[in-house]
Protein backbone atom coordinates (compact mmCIF):
# COMPACT_ATOMS: atom_id res chain seq x y z
CA UNK A 1 0.00 0.00 0.00
CA UNK A 2 1.87 3.14 1.31
CA UNK A 3 5.60 3.90 0.40
CA UNK A 4 8.01 6.04 1.98
CA UNK A 5 7.20 8.47 -0.74
CA UNK A 6 3.62 8.84 -0.11
CA UNK A 7 4.28 8.86 4.02
CA UNK A 8 5.99 12.05 3.89
CA UNK A 9 3.12 13.32 1.68
CA UNK A 10 0.42 11.82 3.51
CA UNK A 11 1.91 12.87 7.23
CA UNK A 12 1.21 16.93 6.42
CA UNK A 13 -2.35 16.63 6.59
CA UNK A 14 -2.44 13.54 9.50
CA UNK A 15 -3.33 14.42 13.15
CA UNK A 16 -0.41 15.19 15.03
CA UNK A 17 -2.03 15.09 18.06
CA UNK A 18 -3.55 11.47 16.97
CA UNK A 19 0.84 10.75 16.02
CA UNK A 20 1.49 11.90 19.44
CA UNK A 21 -1.27 10.20 21.42
CA UNK A 22 -0.38 6.78 20.21
CA UNK A 23 3.43 7.41 20.72
CA UNK A 24 2.74 8.17 24.06
CA UNK A 25 1.78 4.05 24.50
CA UNK A 26 4.56 2.93 22.51
CA UNK A 27 8.39 2.49 22.59
CA UNK A 28 11.44 2.66 20.08
CA UNK A 29 11.83 -1.14 19.97
CA UNK A 30 13.33 -3.77 21.90
CA UNK A 31 11.67 -6.53 23.25
CA UNK A 32 8.35 -7.72 24.72
CA UNK A 33 9.70 -9.88 27.01
CA UNK A 34 8.77 -13.22 28.09
CA UNK A 35 7.70 -14.01 31.42
CA UNK A 36 10.14 -15.85 33.73
CA UNK A 37 10.19 -19.39 34.36
CA UNK A 38 8.26 -19.82 31.57
CA UNK A 39 9.87 -22.73 28.09
CA UNK A 40 12.40 -21.55 25.73
CA UNK A 41 10.50 -18.67 24.64
CA UNK A 42 9.27 -18.14 20.78
CA UNK A 43 10.90 -14.83 19.53
CA UNK A 44 8.34 -13.24 16.87
CA UNK A 45 10.57 -10.29 14.80
CA UNK A 46 8.86 -6.91 13.53
CA UNK A 47 10.27 -4.23 12.15
CA UNK A 48 9.00 -0.49 10.75
CA UNK A 49 8.25 2.94 11.77
CA UNK A 50 8.75 3.71 15.12
CA UNK A 51 10.40 7.50 14.28
CA UNK A 52 9.94 10.03 11.61
CA UNK A 53 7.08 11.13 9.39
CA UNK A 54 5.68 7.16 9.00
CA UNK A 55 5.38 6.77 12.17
CA UNK A 56 1.75 6.89 12.57
CA UNK A 57 1.48 3.44 10.80
CA UNK A 58 4.22 1.45 12.49
CA UNK A 59 3.39 2.02 16.35
CA UNK A 60 -0.23 0.85 15.58
CA UNK A 61 1.28 -2.41 14.62
CA UNK A 62 3.72 -2.96 17.17
CA UNK A 63 1.12 -1.99 19.75
CA UNK A 64 -1.20 -4.62 18.08
CA UNK A 65 1.89 -7.34 18.53
CA UNK A 66 2.72 -6.49 22.02
CA UNK A 67 -1.04 -6.44 23.36
CA UNK A 68 -1.84 -9.89 21.75
CA UNK A 69 2.11 -11.35 22.84
CA UNK A 70 1.09 -10.04 26.92
CA UNK A 71 -2.23 -12.25 26.27
CA UNK A 72 -1.42 -14.94 25.27
CA UNK A 73 1.54 -15.15 27.99
CA UNK A 74 -1.02 -14.18 30.34
CA UNK A 75 -2.77 -17.60 29.75
CA UNK A 76 0.15 -19.22 30.16
CA UNK A 77 1.69 -18.72 26.01
CA UNK A 78 0.87 -20.91 22.90
CA UNK A 79 1.02 -24.84 23.25
CA UNK A 80 3.55 -26.75 20.28
CA UNK A 81 3.69 -30.51 20.37
CA UNK A 82 2.79 -30.29 24.47
CA UNK A 83 4.93 -27.61 25.68
CA UNK A 84 3.75 -24.29 26.74
CA UNK A 85 5.76 -21.19 25.10
CA UNK A 86 5.53 -17.55 26.00
CA UNK A 87 6.02 -15.30 22.85
CA UNK A 88 8.70 -12.50 22.93
CA UNK A 89 7.91 -10.13 20.51
CA UNK A 90 11.43 -8.08 19.13
CA UNK A 91 10.96 -5.07 17.58
CA UNK A 92 13.34 -2.59 15.85
CA UNK A 93 12.75 1.10 14.11
CA UNK A 94 13.03 1.16 10.56
CA UNK A 95 12.51 4.93 10.38
CA UNK A 96 10.09 4.04 7.23
CA UNK A 97 13.53 3.84 5.22
CA UNK A 98 13.41 0.88 2.61
CA UNK A 99 17.18 0.92 3.27
CA UNK A 100 17.04 -0.39 6.55
CA UNK A 101 15.32 -3.82 5.43
CA UNK A 102 17.41 -5.77 4.34
CA UNK A 103 20.02 -5.28 7.81
CA UNK A 104 16.69 -5.41 10.53
CA UNK A 105 15.99 -8.35 8.44
CA UNK A 106 19.47 -10.38 8.62
CA UNK A 107 19.74 -8.84 12.89
CA UNK A 108 16.30 -10.57 13.59
CA UNK A 109 17.06 -14.03 11.79
CA UNK A 110 20.50 -14.26 12.80
CA UNK A 111 21.47 -12.18 15.92
CA UNK A 112 18.01 -12.87 17.60
CA UNK A 113 17.21 -16.11 16.62
CA UNK A 114 13.69 -14.94 15.41
CA UNK A 115 11.35 -18.00 14.13
CA UNK A 116 9.21 -15.55 11.80
CA UNK A 117 8.60 -12.18 11.48
CA UNK A 118 5.15 -9.75 11.29
CA UNK A 119 5.59 -7.41 8.50
CA UNK A 120 7.15 -5.60 7.21
CA UNK A 121 4.01 -3.07 6.23
CA UNK A 122 5.36 -0.96 3.58
CA UNK A 123 5.79 -2.77 -0.30
CA UNK A 124 9.59 -0.46 -0.10
CA UNK A 125 11.14 -2.67 2.81
CA UNK A 126 8.92 -5.84 2.04
CA UNK A 127 10.12 -6.30 -1.47
CA UNK A 128 14.13 -6.70 -0.80
CA UNK A 129 14.17 -8.85 1.91
CA UNK A 130 12.94 -12.29 0.83
CA UNK A 131 16.46 -13.86 -0.48
CA UNK A 132 17.72 -12.82 2.98
CA UNK A 133 14.78 -14.45 4.65
CA UNK A 134 15.26 -17.76 2.27
CA UNK A 135 19.28 -17.60 3.57
CA UNK A 136 18.18 -17.67 7.11
CA UNK A 137 14.50 -19.90 6.64
CA UNK A 138 13.09 -17.62 8.73
CA UNK A 139 9.10 -16.15 6.67
CA UNK A 140 7.37 -13.40 7.47
CA UNK A 141 3.85 -12.28 7.07
CA UNK A 142 3.53 -8.82 5.54
CA UNK A 143 0.78 -6.63 6.73
CA UNK A 144 -0.22 -3.76 4.28
CA UNK A 145 2.50 -4.70 1.66
CA UNK A 146 0.47 -4.25 -1.66
CA UNK A 147 2.72 -4.58 -4.52
CA UNK A 148 2.65 -7.85 -6.40
CA UNK A 149 6.35 -8.41 -6.06
CA UNK A 150 6.45 -8.36 -2.59
CA UNK A 151 5.84 -11.98 -2.78
CA UNK A 152 6.70 -12.88 -6.45
CA UNK A 153 9.88 -11.76 -8.01
CA UNK A 154 9.89 -10.24 -11.33
CA UNK A 155 10.96 -13.45 -12.73
CA UNK A 156 7.90 -15.05 -11.64
CA UNK A 157 8.96 -17.16 -8.82
CA UNK A 158 7.79 -17.18 -5.80
CA UNK A 159 9.72 -15.95 -2.70
CA UNK A 160 9.45 -18.62 -0.42
CA UNK A 161 9.80 -17.22 2.91
CA UNK A 162 7.58 -13.94 2.31
CA UNK A 163 3.73 -14.19 2.78
CA UNK A 164 1.22 -11.30 3.04
CA UNK A 165 -2.13 -10.81 5.43
CA UNK A 166 -3.61 -8.65 2.93
CA UNK A 167 -4.79 -8.51 -0.95
CA UNK A 168 -2.41 -6.86 -3.47
CA UNK A 169 -2.97 -4.47 -5.95
CA UNK A 170 -3.98 -6.65 -9.20
CA UNK A 171 -6.61 -8.17 -7.28
CA UNK A 172 -7.65 -4.86 -5.75
CA UNK A 173 -7.85 -3.24 -9.49
CA UNK A 174 -9.40 -6.42 -10.26
CA UNK A 175 -12.42 -6.11 -7.51
CA UNK A 176 -12.74 -1.89 -8.31
CA UNK A 177 -13.52 -3.16 -12.40
CA UNK A 178 -16.34 -5.90 -11.54
CA UNK A 179 -17.70 -3.45 -8.77
CA UNK A 180 -17.81 -1.11 -11.09
CA UNK A 181 -19.21 -2.26 -13.75
CA UNK A 182 -21.35 -5.21 -12.35
CA UNK A 183 -22.57 -3.30 -8.98
CA UNK A 184 -22.82 0.35 -9.86
CA UNK A 185 -23.40 -0.47 -13.52
CA UNK A 186 -21.30 2.15 -14.96
CA UNK A 187 -20.02 1.01 -18.31
CA UNK A 188 -17.97 4.19 -19.30
CA UNK A 189 -14.75 4.89 -17.18
CA UNK A 190 -11.97 7.65 -16.74
CA UNK A 191 -8.82 6.50 -14.51
CA UNK A 192 -7.09 9.47 -12.86
CA UNK A 193 -3.31 8.38 -11.78
CA UNK A 194 0.01 9.54 -10.28
CA UNK A 195 2.99 9.18 -12.49
CA UNK A 196 5.68 7.16 -11.39
CA UNK A 197 4.04 5.58 -8.84
CA UNK A 198 4.04 1.98 -8.74
CA UNK A 199 0.74 1.79 -6.84
CA UNK A 200 -1.16 3.80 -8.88
CA UNK A 201 0.51 2.69 -12.07
CA UNK A 202 -0.20 -0.93 -11.08
CA UNK A 203 -3.74 -0.31 -10.00
CA UNK A 204 -4.64 1.42 -12.97
CA UNK A 205 -3.48 -1.12 -15.36
CA UNK A 206 -5.45 -3.86 -13.70
CA UNK A 207 -8.25 -2.06 -13.62
CA UNK A 208 -8.14 -1.34 -16.75
CA UNK A 209 -7.40 -4.93 -17.98
CA UNK A 210 -10.15 -6.33 -16.11
CA UNK A 211 -12.84 -3.62 -16.80
CA UNK A 212 -12.80 -3.58 -20.51
CA UNK A 213 -12.41 -7.79 -20.46
CA UNK A 214 -15.74 -8.08 -18.79
CA UNK A 215 -17.39 -5.03 -21.42
CA UNK A 216 -16.17 -1.91 -19.43
CA UNK A 217 -14.59 1.20 -21.90
CA UNK A 218 -12.02 3.43 -20.10
CA UNK A 219 -12.10 6.93 -22.08
CA UNK A 220 -9.45 8.46 -21.03
CA UNK A 221 -6.30 7.62 -18.71
CA UNK A 222 -5.18 11.50 -17.45
CA UNK A 223 -1.93 11.59 -14.97
CA UNK A 224 -0.42 14.36 -12.81
CA UNK A 225 3.37 14.02 -10.97
CA UNK A 226 4.00 14.34 -7.38
CA UNK A 227 3.30 18.02 -6.20
CA UNK A 228 1.06 18.96 -8.53
CA UNK A 229 -1.41 21.86 -6.44
CA UNK A 230 -3.33 22.59 -9.86
CA UNK A 231 -5.39 19.42 -11.25
CA UNK A 232 -7.71 21.68 -13.53
CA UNK A 233 -6.14 21.14 -16.77
CA UNK A 234 -6.47 17.31 -16.37
CA UNK A 235 -9.35 17.73 -15.04
CA UNK A 236 -11.34 19.81 -17.37
CA UNK A 237 -9.77 16.43 -19.98
CA UNK A 238 -11.78 14.16 -18.11
CA UNK A 239 -15.12 16.36 -17.84
CA UNK A 240 -15.20 16.68 -21.73
CA UNK A 241 -14.42 13.05 -21.97
CA UNK A 242 -17.71 12.61 -19.90
CA UNK A 243 -17.29 9.35 -18.42
CA UNK A 244 -20.17 7.58 -16.12
CA UNK A 245 -17.61 7.30 -13.23
CA UNK A 246 -13.92 8.41 -12.45
CA UNK A 247 -11.52 6.11 -10.94
CA UNK A 248 -8.72 7.16 -8.48
CA UNK A 249 -6.30 4.88 -7.25
CA UNK A 250 -4.22 7.58 -5.22
CA UNK A 251 -3.60 8.71 -2.33
CA UNK A 252 -5.54 10.48 0.53
CA UNK A 253 -3.18 13.76 -0.11
CA UNK A 254 -4.41 14.21 -3.68
CA UNK A 255 -7.85 12.90 -2.83
CA UNK A 256 -8.64 16.08 -0.92
CA UNK A 257 -7.54 19.01 -3.65
CA UNK A 258 -8.55 17.20 -6.68
CA UNK A 259 -12.29 16.11 -5.27
CA UNK A 260 -12.88 20.43 -4.51
CA UNK A 261 -11.60 21.45 -7.72
CA UNK A 262 -13.49 18.99 -9.74
CA UNK A 263 -16.29 19.67 -8.04
CA UNK A 264 -15.56 23.17 -8.43
CA UNK A 265 -15.58 22.26 -12.20
CA UNK A 266 -18.76 20.83 -12.53
CA UNK A 267 -17.59 17.21 -12.73
CA UNK A 268 -20.27 16.14 -10.33
CA UNK A 269 -19.27 12.01 -11.32
CA UNK A 270 -19.28 9.41 -9.09
CA UNK A 271 -15.15 8.86 -8.04
CA UNK A 272 -14.20 5.18 -7.06
CA UNK A 273 -10.82 5.00 -4.98
CA UNK A 274 -8.70 2.07 -3.09
CA UNK A 275 -6.88 1.78 0.00
CA UNK A 276 -5.03 4.66 -0.43
CA UNK A 277 -8.20 6.90 0.26
CA UNK A 278 -8.44 5.88 3.67
CA UNK A 279 -7.83 8.59 6.66
CA UNK A 280 -9.41 10.04 9.78
CA UNK A 281 -9.26 13.25 7.82
CA UNK A 282 -10.84 12.17 4.68
CA UNK A 283 -14.50 13.01 5.32
CA UNK A 284 -14.03 16.49 7.53
CA UNK A 285 -11.65 17.22 5.23
CA UNK A 286 -13.23 17.59 1.71
CA UNK A 287 -16.80 18.22 3.39
CA UNK A 288 -19.63 17.19 0.86
CA UNK A 289 -17.20 16.58 -1.89
CA UNK A 290 -17.18 13.28 -1.84
CA UNK A 291 -21.19 12.17 -1.26
CA UNK A 292 -22.48 9.07 -2.67
CA UNK A 293 -18.44 8.41 -3.82
CA UNK A 294 -16.61 4.74 -2.98
CA UNK A 295 -13.21 3.26 -1.81
CA UNK A 296 -12.28 -0.08 -1.45
CA UNK A 297 -10.60 -0.89 1.83
CA UNK A 298 -9.10 -4.07 3.35
CA UNK A 299 -11.73 -3.62 6.36
CA UNK A 300 -14.35 -1.93 8.10
CA UNK A 301 -12.60 -0.31 11.35
CA UNK A 302 -16.00 0.65 12.83
CA UNK A 303 -17.42 -3.37 12.03
CA UNK A 304 -19.21 -4.91 14.83
CA UNK A 305 -17.10 -8.10 14.31
CA UNK A 306 -14.05 -6.31 15.16
CA UNK A 307 -15.54 -4.32 18.27
CA UNK A 308 -13.76 -6.92 21.01
CA UNK A 309 -10.51 -6.42 19.18
CA UNK A 310 -10.88 -1.92 19.29
CA UNK A 311 -12.47 -2.30 22.95
CA UNK A 312 -9.33 -4.08 23.95
CA UNK A 313 -7.56 -1.65 22.07
CA UNK A 314 -8.66 1.48 22.54
CA UNK A 315 -8.91 0.30 26.89
CA UNK A 316 -4.93 -0.36 26.82
CA UNK A 317 -3.40 2.45 24.15
CA UNK A 318 -6.73 5.44 24.45
CA UNK A 319 -6.77 5.46 21.06
CA UNK A 320 -8.92 3.55 18.22
CA UNK A 321 -6.94 0.91 16.64
CA UNK A 322 -6.85 1.20 12.87
CA UNK A 323 -6.34 -0.41 9.48
CA UNK A 324 -2.67 -0.83 10.24
CA UNK A 325 -3.57 -2.81 14.00
CA UNK A 326 -5.90 -5.00 12.17
CA UNK A 327 -3.68 -6.45 9.53
CA UNK A 328 -0.76 -6.47 11.99
CA UNK A 329 -3.51 -8.74 14.03
CA UNK A 330 -4.11 -10.97 11.19
CA UNK A 331 -0.49 -11.30 9.93
CA UNK A 332 0.09 -12.92 14.06
CA UNK A 333 -2.54 -15.23 14.16
CA UNK A 334 -1.37 -16.57 10.88
CA UNK A 335 2.09 -17.00 12.39
CA UNK A 336 0.62 -18.24 15.59
CA UNK A 337 -1.42 -20.80 13.59
CA UNK A 338 1.00 -21.82 11.08
CA UNK A 339 3.73 -22.53 14.26
CA UNK A 340 1.00 -24.80 16.20
CA UNK A 341 -0.04 -26.74 13.37
CA UNK A 342 3.59 -27.42 12.94
CA UNK A 343 4.28 -28.56 16.11
CA UNK A 344 7.63 -26.78 16.12
CA UNK A 345 9.20 -23.31 16.15
CA UNK A 346 11.56 -24.30 13.20
CA UNK A 347 11.61 -21.50 10.18
CA UNK A 348 11.18 -24.10 7.47
CA UNK A 349 8.51 -26.28 9.09
CA UNK A 350 6.65 -22.95 10.23
CA UNK A 351 6.89 -21.92 6.48
CA UNK A 352 5.86 -24.87 5.30
CA UNK A 353 2.46 -24.52 7.36
CA UNK A 354 1.93 -21.08 6.16
CA UNK A 355 1.18 -22.54 2.76
CA UNK A 356 -1.59 -24.45 3.59
CA UNK A 357 -3.21 -21.60 6.20
CA UNK A 358 -6.69 -21.44 5.98
CA UNK A 359 -8.13 -19.48 8.66
CA UNK A 360 -10.43 -16.32 9.75
CA UNK A 361 -9.30 -12.96 10.59
CA UNK A 362 -10.36 -9.64 11.10
CA UNK A 363 -10.09 -8.90 8.02
CA UNK A 364 -12.04 -11.96 6.35
CA UNK A 365 -10.90 -15.24 5.41
CA UNK A 366 -6.77 -15.86 5.26
CA UNK A 367 -5.93 -18.46 2.86
CA UNK A 368 -2.64 -18.61 1.34
CA UNK A 369 -2.79 -19.64 -2.32
CA UNK A 370 0.45 -20.28 -4.64
CA UNK A 371 1.94 -16.89 -4.71
CA UNK A 372 1.82 -16.36 -0.74
CA UNK A 373 -1.05 -14.12 -1.14
CA UNK A 374 -4.21 -14.52 0.46
CA UNK A 375 -7.01 -15.77 -2.51
CA UNK A 376 -10.62 -15.12 -2.48
CA UNK A 377 -9.67 -12.45 0.14
CA UNK A 378 -12.90 -10.15 0.88
CA UNK A 379 -12.93 -6.43 0.04
CA UNK A 380 -14.37 -4.22 1.87
CA UNK A 381 -16.48 -1.53 -0.19
CA UNK A 382 -16.78 1.75 1.70
CA UNK A 383 -19.48 4.51 0.40
CA UNK A 384 -19.68 8.55 1.35
CA UNK A 385 -22.76 9.57 2.46
CA UNK A 386 -22.50 13.47 4.50
CA UNK A 387 -20.51 12.70 6.98
CA UNK A 388 -20.48 9.14 7.36
CA UNK A 389 -18.62 6.38 6.39
CA UNK A 390 -20.80 3.00 5.42
CA UNK A 391 -20.10 -0.05 4.75
CA UNK A 392 -21.54 -0.83 0.91
CA UNK A 393 -20.92 -3.98 0.80
CA UNK A 394 -18.03 -7.08 0.90
CA UNK A 395 -16.43 -8.21 -2.83
CA UNK A 396 -14.81 -11.48 -3.09
CA UNK A 397 -13.05 -12.78 -7.01
CA UNK A 398 -11.96 -15.59 -7.88
CA UNK A 399 -8.64 -15.13 -8.33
Amino acid sequence: MRTPKTYSRIIGVTSLLLCNAIFAQSTNGGTTPAPSGSAVPIKIGWFGPLTGESAPWGIPELNTLKMMAEEYNSGGGIEVAGVKHAVEIIAYDDQGQSSNAIRLAKKLASKDKVVAIVGPQGSGEAMPIGSTLADAKVPCVATTATNPLVTVAADGKVKPYVFRACFNDVYQGKVAAHFAYKTLAKHTAAILMEIDDPYSEILSRSFKENYEKIGGKVLIEASFRIGTKDYKSILNQVKSADPEFVFMPIYFVDVVPLAKQARELGLTKVFLGCDGWPNNDLVKSTGSTLNGCFYINHIDVNSRDIKPFQDKYMEKYHVAAELNSLLAHDAFVMVIDAIQRAKSIKGEDIKAALETTDIQGLSGRLKVGPSHDPIMKEAWIMKIIGSELTLQETYTLDE
